[in-house]
């Protein structure tokens, strides 16, 4: 599959907002539980400005089928960034996300972040299996998290 990995802007907006709601949708693989909107996912985009970076995976045809971001967190400590990883539930387990990191950490070292942090459901097994086979490790529970229990997972730069 050809694929393109660029940074995504406010046009994409509503595709990125289209993948995310599917996920929602589906149940257990996120702990987001109501759609988001467009304008939202804007509101995010802008919110970090150039402490965040966001990249989308697009097919040959232009439809995007995967977005990743990471942007600094209130809880982490300045040297650390949260990620976020979401690609199409049909195209998932053909390498959309590790293509999509690739990019991400490159971005998160020239933005001068040390680690980053991934918050997963404790039940999602392949965010789980996904970030452990490429390098975070479990560093924190978070068993009281809303929705369901979370892990931390973090990978050093």
């Amino acid at each position: 599959m050809t694929r393109d990995i660029r940074p995504a802007g406010p046009a994409d907006r509503d595709a990125m907002a289209g993948i995310l709601n599917r996920i929602i949708r589906a149940g257990g693989l996120t702990a987001r539980t109501r759609p988001v909107s467009a304008e939202e996912i804007g509101d995010w985009m802008r919110t970090a400005g150039d402490r965040s970076a966001w990249h989308v995976v697009a097919r040959a045809d232009g439809a995007i089928r995967g977005v990743q971001w990471i942007a600094p967190h209130p809880e982490l400590p300045p040297e650390a960034c949260d990620i976020a990883t979401f690609v199409s539930l049909a195209e998932r387990g053909r390498g959309l996300g590790t293509a999509l990191l690739q990019v991400t950490l490159e971005a998160a070292r020239e933005r001068d972040y040390g680690w980053i942090n991934a918050c997963v459901r404790r039940d999602n097994a392949g965010a789980r299996a996904f970030y452990g086979s490429r390098g975070f490790v479990h560093w924190r529970d978070w068993p009281d998290a809303p929705v369901a229990p979370r892990i931390l997972m973090r990978r050093d730069l």
